[in-house]
Parts: C-alpha cells; sequence; structure tokens
C-alpha cells in the first residue's frame, strides 16, 4: 500500500475523536485549524476558513452574534493540540477528513 494513502494512527486518533463531536464542533475545529500558525495545510487555509464560517453562521447563532471563545470549548482546544503534534501529512490527512465530513452533513 501506498504510504501516502495510509492514514496514520495520530490521525485516526484524532478522526475517531472528530466523528464524536456534533456539527457546530466540528465547524469550530476547522475554523482553528484554517486559522491557525501552527498547521501547515497544503490546502488554501482562507478558502476552507470561508467554507467554514460561512456554514457556522448559518447554524450557530452564537458565532453570527459575538466573539466565541473557544476556551468554553474544551474538546476543540484538546483536538488542537493533538493536530499541533503533528506532522503536515498527518495534519492533512485530518482536514480533508473534516472538510468532507462536514460537506456531507449538509
Amino acid at each position: 500500500m501506498n504510504n501516502e494513502n495510509k492514514i496514520d494512527d495520530k490521525a485516526k486518533n484524532v478522526i475517531s475523536i472528530i466523528k464524536s463531536m456534533d456539527l457546530k464542533n466540528k465547524l469550530r475545529l476547522g475554523l482553528c485549524m484554517s486559522s491557525s500558525a501552527y498547521t501547515n495545510l497544503k490546502y488554501n487555509k482562507a478558502h476552507i476558513h470561508s467554507i467554514f464560517d460561512k456554514r457556522l453562521k448559518e447554524i450557530d447563532n452564537e458565532y453570527l452574534t459575538s466573539y466565541v471563545n473557544m476556551r468554553k470549548y474544551p474538546i476543540i482546544l484538546f483536538v488542537m493540540a493533538k493536530i499541533m503534534e503533528m506532522n503536515n501529512n498527518q495534519q492533512n490527512q485530518v482536514v480533508m477528513y473534516l472538510f468532507n465530513n462536514i460537506s456531507l452533513e449538509k
């Protein structure tokens, strides 16, 4: 099997946590990942951020009307810490899973 197509164990662990999140938290995580200087995504961060931002504004009144304090969401902080420990390939696997999963939940 090609190593580029194989999902790493670290990425699998984070993906399993993401699977248990609700849609709003998945979108918040996507916003964090796409706006963080600690993630090295090979995809267009601004484009991904705008997609997550638009979708979260559609379904979350709190996000639409005020500043969202991410400290209120410890699961997102935990997952972001795990993501920051990953290499670029693992980070890209997670963001693509997240992007595809959110796209399917329309």
